[in-house]
C-alpha cells in the first residue's frame, strides 16, 4: 500500500468512513502493538492496548489535520495509553512476612492490647524527654494530624524548616527511645 493511499484512507476515514479505518487499523496494529509490546513487555496487555489505541482514534482521527502526521499521532496515542496502563496498573507485590505478622487481627487480644498500650506510654515518656520544640513538632504532625503546610502556618517558619525538624525531632526522639531501653534492659540484668 502507498503512502498516497493511505493518506487517502486517512481521508476517508475522518470523513467517518469505518471501512477506510478498518484498512488502517490492518495496516498499522502491527506497528501499534511493537509499540505497546515495547512498553508493557506483556503479549496479551500489547493486544489489548491495541484494541484501544485504535478505537481512541476512531473516535479522534477527525481531530487529526495533517494525514502526513498520522503515523506520529497514532504512535503517540499509544505511548501515551501506554503510560496510563502501566501507572495505573502498578504491580501487587507481595508483602514481608514481619509486616503480615504485624498487622492486627479482626479482634485484638488482650495481650496486644497491653502491648500497644505500653508501646504508647514509652513513646509518650519518650516525647516528654524532647525539647518543646521538637515535642511540639512532633505531636502536631503524627497525633494531630496537620499538614507541612498547616504547620508551617502554626509555626510561622516555612515547610522546608518544617521538614528538617520533623526529621531532627524523630532521630532525637529514637535516640532517647533507645537510651530508655538499654536503661531498662540494665535493670533487668
Amino acid at each position: 500500500m502507498s503512502w498516497d493511499e493511505i493518506f487517502q484512507l486517512i481521508a476517508r476515514a475522518q470523513t467517518g468512513d469505518r471501512a477506510a479505518f478498518g484498512m488502517l487499523v490492518e495496516r498499522f496494529q502491527p506497528a501499534v502493538y511493537a509499540v505497546a509490546m515495547a512498553r508493557l513487555r506483556d503479549p496479551n496487555e500489547a493486544t489489548e492496548l491495541a484494541q484501544e489505541v485504535f478505537i481512541h482514534a476512531m473516535q479522534k482521527i477527525d481531530q487529526l489535520r495533517d494525514p502526513h502526521c498520522f503515523v506520529g499521532w497514532l504512535r503517540q496515542i499509544t505511548v501515551r495509553m501506554a503510560i496510563n496502563r502501566v501507572t495505573r496498573k502498578a504491580p501487587v507485590k507481595g508483602a514481608e512476612q514481619d509486616v503480615l505478622q504485624n498487622a492486627p487481627g479482626a479482634e485484638a487480644a488482650p495481650l496486644d492490647e497491653i502491648v500497644r498500650a505500653e508501646d504508647r506510654a514509652d513513646i509518650w515518656q519518650g516525647l516528654d524527654r524532647l525539647k518543646p520544640l521538637d515535642r511540639d513538632t512532633l505531636v502536631a504532625f503524627y497525633i494531630k494530624g496537620r499538614t507541612l503546610k498547616q504547620m508551617a502556618r502554626e509555626f510561622e517558619t516555612p515547610v522546608g524548616t518544617i521538614k528538617r525538624r520533623l526529621h531532627v525531632a524523630r532521630n532525637r526522639l529514637k535516640s532517647a527511645m533507645e537510651k530508655s531501653a538499654a536503661r531498662r534492659q540494665k535493670a533487668l540484668v
